[in-house]
Order: C-alpha cells, then sequence, then structure tokens
C-alpha cells in the first residue's frame, strides 16, 4: 500500500525504545504526577497508580504496539487493515480516529505547559530565582498565567518547536533528539532527588507518597490514577501504534512494554520525591494543582550553590523532553494526514502544529481572561477550557480509547495475529495471563468506572 511506503523504520530496537520512553517521560511525569498525586491524597492515590501502570496500562501498550507494527499505516488506516485481515467490521478504524481527536485535546493544554517552561528557562538563567521566597515564587507564577501574550509567545514557541522536530521525520528529527535528551534528562531529575533529601522534608514527603491512607480511596481518586497512568505511559490515544507501526520486526515488542512502563514509573516516582521535600519544607499547599512544579522548583534553583545553571539546565532539557512527548502525540494526526495523497511530512506536520496551537487559545485564555469561565457551567460542571480538557482527555477519552482497544484485542482480533506479532508459538502462561487482563480485568475495571462516572453526574 501506498501508506506503508511512507513508513520509515526506527534504526534500533534501542532508539525506538528511547523515543516511546520519550513519549511516555515529560510533563505528565514531571509535572503532572506531582500535582495530581497531590490533590488526591498522596500515597492512596500512588498505590492505585501504580498498579494501573503495571496491571492496566502496559498490557494496553503492548497491544498498541502490536497493532501498530501489524499494521504499518498510521492508526485509522492500519486498524482498518487489521479489521479486514480479522474478518471484522472495517469501523474499527475509527478508534483511530477518536485516538487522533484525543492526542490533539491533550496537545491543545500541554502545549501551553511546554510553553512555560522555556519561559522559566529564561527566568532562571537571568537571575530571578536567586533567594526566592515562596510568596514572590506563588506571585511569579500568577503574573506568567495573567501576562496574555506571554502566554500565547510560548504556546506558539512550543508549537513550532513540536511541529519543526516532526517535520524531520523520524530518523532525523525523533531520534535525534530523544538520543541526547533523554540520559540528561534523568540525571538531572535524580541530582534533583538528592538536593531534595538533603535540604528539604524528605521523610515526610517518603511518608506522604508511600504510606498510603486507604480512607482517602474514593472513584475520584481512582479514576484520577487510571487517567494519570494512561496519560503517562501514552495509552488509549493510539500513539503507541503510530510509532508501533515504526518498529522492525525482530523487535520485541514485551520487552519494550516492560522497560517503557517501568522508566515511566521511576521518572514519576523521582519526580514526586524531587517536588514534595521542598514543598513541606517551604509549607505549601500539594494540592495546589497545575502550578505547583512551577512554584516550587524555582524555590530549589534560587536557593541552591549553582541553581541558576542547573536550573536554567532542568527547564531546558524539561522543555525537551516536552517537545518528545509532544512529537508523539503528534505523530498519529501527522501520520493520518501523510498517508493522504499530495501530502508530504513537512505538510502535515505543520498542519498538524497549527491545528494544535488553534485549539490551544482556548487553554491560554483559561489562564487569564476566560479563567472564570465554565463551558459546561450549566450543567454544573464548574471547569474552565484548561481544566475540562484535561480532565476529558485524561479521564474520560483516555481509558475509553484503552477499553476499546481492550476489547477490539482481546474479542474481536484472532489469537494467531497476537502469536505472530508478540512471538508466542503456543499459548504460553504469560499470553494467557496478558489475554485475561485484556478480556476481564481491564473491560470490567474501566466499565464500572464509566458507570460511576454516569451516575455521579
Amino acid at each position: 500500500m501506498q501508506e506503508q511506503k511512507q513508513h520509515a523504520n526506527w534504526s534500533s530496537q534501542w532508539l525506538f525504545i528511547m523515543a516511546t520512553v520519550g513519549s511516555s517521560v515529560g510533563l505528565a511525569n514531571i509535572w503532572r504526577f506531582p500535582f495530581t498525586a497531590g490533590e488526591n491524597g498522596g500515597g492512596a492515590f500512588v498505590l492505585i497508580y501504580l498498579a494501573a501502570v503495571f496491571f492496566l496500562a502496559m498490557p494496553l501498550l503492548m497491544g498498541e504496539l502490536m497493532l501498530g507494527r501489524r499494521g504499518q499505516a498510521c492508526p485509522p488506516v492500519g486498524l482498518r487493515a487489521i479489521a479486514k485481515e480479522a474478518n471484522a467490521s472495517p469501523y474499527w478504524s475509527w478508534l483511530g480516529y477518536f485516538g487522533i481527536a484525543t492526542a490533539l485535546l491533550i496537545l491543545s493544554f500541554y502545549s501551553v505547559i511546554g510553553g512555560e517552561t522555556v519561559i522559566y528557562a529564561v527566568k532562571n538563567i537571568s537571575g530571578q530565582f536567586v533567594d526566592l521566597e515562596v510568596e514572590q515564587s506563588l506571585a511569579m507564577s500568577a503574573e506568567y498565567n495573567a501576562n496574555l501574550l506571554l502566554v500565547i509567545f510560548a504556546h506558539t514557541l512550543f508549537v513550532c518547536g513540536m511541529g519543526w522536530v516532526s517535520s524531520r521525520g523520524i530518523s532525523g528529527g525523533v531520534e535525534i533528539a530523544v538520543k541526547y535528551l533523554m540520559p540528561s534528562l534523568f540525571i538531572i531529575l535524580i541530582a534533583m532527588v538528592i538536593y531534595a533529601a538533603v535540604t528539604g522534608s524528605f521523610a515526610q514527603s517518603i511518608s506522604y507518597l508511600f504510606q498510603p491512607d486507604f480512607s482517602k480511596i474514593n472513584i475520584e481518586v481512582i479514576v484520577a490514577a487510571f487517567g494519570q497512568a494512561f496519560f503517562s505511559v501514552g495509552a488509549g490515544a493510539t500513539i503507541l501504534m503510530a510509532y508501533g507501526s515504526y518498529m522492525n520486526r525482530g523487535d520485541s515488542i514485551v520487552n519494550s512494554s516492560i522497560i517503557v512502563a517501568s522508566a515511566d514509573t521511576f521518572v514519576a516516582l523521582l519526580s514526586g520525591l524531587a517536588i514534595f521535600p521542598i514543598v513541606f519544607a517551604f509549607g505549601l499547599n500539594p494540592a495546589a494543582g497545575p502550578s505547583l512544579v512551577f512554584a516550587t522548583v524555582p524555590l530549589a534553583f534560587g536557593h541552591m550553590p549553582g541553581g541558576q545553571f542547573v536550573g536554567t539546565l532542568f527547564f531546558v532539557l524539561l522543555a525537551f523532553a516536552a517537545i518528545t512527548s509532544a512529537i508523539s502525540l503528534l505523530e498519529a494526526p501527522v501520520a493520518w494526514l501523510e498517508s493522504k495523497d499530495g501530502w508530504s511530512r513537512k505538510k502535515a506536520a505543520w498542519v498538524g502544529a497549527l491545528a494544535v496551537w488553534c485549539l490551544g487559545i482556548l487553554p491560554v485564555l483559561s489562564l487569564n481572561h476566560l479563567a472564570d469561565f465554565f463551558p459546561l457551567g450549566f450543567i454544573g460542571v464548574e471547569r474552565n477550557f484548561f481544566d475540562f480538557f484535561d480532565y476529558l482527555s485524561n479521564n474520560l477519552m483516555l481509558p475509553l480509547g484503552g477499553l476499546c482497544v481492550a476489547i477490539f484485542i482481546g474479542w474481536v482480533l484472532p489469537n494467531r495475529i497476537s502469536y505472530e506479532e508478540l512471538n508466542v508459538l503456543k499459548e504460553s502462561l504469560w499470553f494467557k495471563l496478558w489475554m485475561f487482563m485484556l478480556r476481564y480485568v481491564i473491560t470490567l475495571v474501566l466499565a464500572v468506572v464509566f458507570i460511576n462516572l454516569l451516575l455521579a453526574d
């Protein structure tokens, strides 16, 4: 098919793993995980999150990579081809379009936060964080959000960076970025944890993150943990199908999935250990919301020897980590556009980036002029565009996409296809367990979650 000719391959399995880890490791871990954990009771949330990553998100991670490599095309086209091979309805291709919509919705607010990381790198190198006090840090974050032109500029800068890297393709853009930037981000993050352990309330943070209070577990906490797990790993938005379509036939899907899920979880926990000691040391509220990282990290760098250099490096690397994640989100819509006649990679990448920029204006305005405007306020949903897009994509659309993937693989796809792609000669114990999770556990758990959400509404 024409779509197959347009698809490249990863240069090596290691670079594929690095790219997939890069798609997972980014703002979902370093920005979103700490404040989501803080809003949902700390240890109780973390416990459910860990279970969700390895028992819900990772089986779907394997499944999406498998579907991507089998289809060898963008998600809608690949799913249509797989459905035809399985003698199933061609309407399963709509799962690919649903994933594209989910990815664009996530990118609309993701790029806003990604742009803020760039601005904070500039603030740090200019010395604005030196000897910063708590009140000044909070005021700086509030002032940034209120400055509409600056937020639009940062949003535009980030989207252009994302579009430029994506336009260069897999080998010329994504692989080069993750090869050098991801290891550096790991090193800087570990250095921050060491600093937090020495100077912050580390013992209190350990207790907060790893001693669950089961009385705080409710449907809202469970939904938030599931949403964070899916958002962090990237399951449910067909990102992994798009990346899987570039996999070589000899690469192990199982081993790659385990490494990606483990690395992603490791970074999320490191982020919590880097940020919460500072939160408690300075008497900040761990449930402060999306501004938590931008209010706490400057405090650490402002009082750290060499913090002006290390802090700048951290925000720059965080920005690039955000871009690698954003590129993976953009890949599904770009690959779909590229499959159209007359669409080059560059044209598809820039059109996709333009769509993200336009949709992102609503979350941008939610930080200032539309902060108190609730689009669904007439039905009692008090969330502005930023919060609503975040909630809709992470708590509803990603799990729903994951549910559909589980049903398709577990109940529609013939086992022989899974055998071939996972290199299973017969039904081994782990394969039976994986299929059981997809058919029964994941579908049942996510169905119960959605029913509770509907009843709650």
